[in-house]
């Protein structure tokens, strides 16, 4: 998603070429004011017709902006909208999902406080980095379960529905991390949770949407993290709840030619990894000398970066 300066409707002396300066009268772009159906009407009657839509709201509204977002989808028009206040960016950039292909937004001078979100969200809508669309994923063999006593466990909530095949990657160090499944599975004794991963004890790292690391304690409501699917697909998924409870916990242990790395989960069924053919095992079924899916990078991490250098992590 691009970000406009407005400078037809704004004063600026902003000459940053990293964005582009948007003064109007520009033969590529048609501008309409959405104020009312007519303006709708006259928005999408321009689709196909013009490279570039730049909608101006007096009076923001959803609805007009999804139905020219829906109607510009595949027509080779792009739709840009005028934003002036903060709540509204993340309307438009995940309008119907896919979203408004630029934002104009006043200049940074002038509105400060509405450049740091909207940068924010550009960056969610920009592709990440392939080398983080395709983790590369080891094997790792259990080396053993044990009890390790009470503690604090955490439950992911997130704000869509889970797959089977897909989870979150957690571990006790930044270095091996387990794919843990989603709750998707049907049990007899309780209901399916699809929406929500069991992730582990509150120290344990968790991989975040833009590919830093966090301790799940440290979540919050609204953060990102990196969902991937045991057939290789990677996206993000909003938190929209945490659940740490006190809950009896398994150390699983697990080493490969190249690594050694555990995770600590609630002991109970519907707590699963992910193994190398995609199926998922309880951890209370769990044994020795089977193989799990990991995510083993080198390197060390500060702050949840990850940054070249050496460390032991037992």
């Amino acid at each position: 998603m691009e970000i406009w300066v407005d400078a037809e409707k704004y004063e600026t002396t902003s000459n940053n070429s990293e964005y582009r300066v948007w003064k109007g009268h520009d033969p590529e772009v048609a501008v309409v004011e959405l104020d009312d159906f007519k303006g709708q009407d006259e928005a999408m009657s321009l689709v196909g017709l013009v490279p570039w839509l730049m909608l101006r709201c007096s009076d923001w509204k959803m609805i007009p902006l999804e139905n020219i977002v829906a109607a510009a989808s595949d027509s080779g028009t792009k739709v840009a909208v005028s934003i002036s206040e903060e709540i509204d960016i993340q309307g438009a950039a995940f309008a119907l999902e896919q979203g408004v292909d630029a934002i104009v937004i006043p200049p940074e001078e002038l509105s400060p406080s509405l450049w740091p979100s909207a940068l924010k969200i550009a960056e969610e809508r920009t592709p990440v980095r392939d080398d983080r669309n395709n983790p590369e994923l080891s094997t790792a063999i259990i080396s053993s379960v044990t009890t390790a006593g009470l503690g604090e466990r955490v439950c992911v909530d997130l704000t869509e529905m889970l797959s089977d095949g897909e989870g979150i990657f957690v571990g006790s160090s930044s270095s091996c991390l387990c794919l843990v499944h989603g709750e998707t599975v049907p049990s007899q004794y309780v209901p399916s949770r699809p929406f929500r991963v069991n992730a582990g004890a509150v120290h344990s790292y968790v991989l975040m949407g833009d590919g830093s690391t966090k301790y799940l304690c440290e979540l919050s409501s609204g953060d990102r993290v990196t969902v991937y699917s045991d057939i290789g697909h990677t996206r993000m998924a909003t938190i929209g709840r945490l659940k740490i409870e006190r809950r009896p916990l398994l150390k699983i242990s697990m080493e490969s030619e190249n690594f050694t790395g555990n995770i600590l989960v609630q002991q109970a069924e519907t707590v699963r990894l992910v193994t190398p053919s995609g199926s998922a095992v309880s951890v209370t079924k769990l044994k020795p000398g089977e193989e799990i899916t990991v995510l083993n990078e080198g390197g060390m991490r500060h702050i949840g970066k990850s940054i070249q250098g050496e460390v032991s992590e037992k």
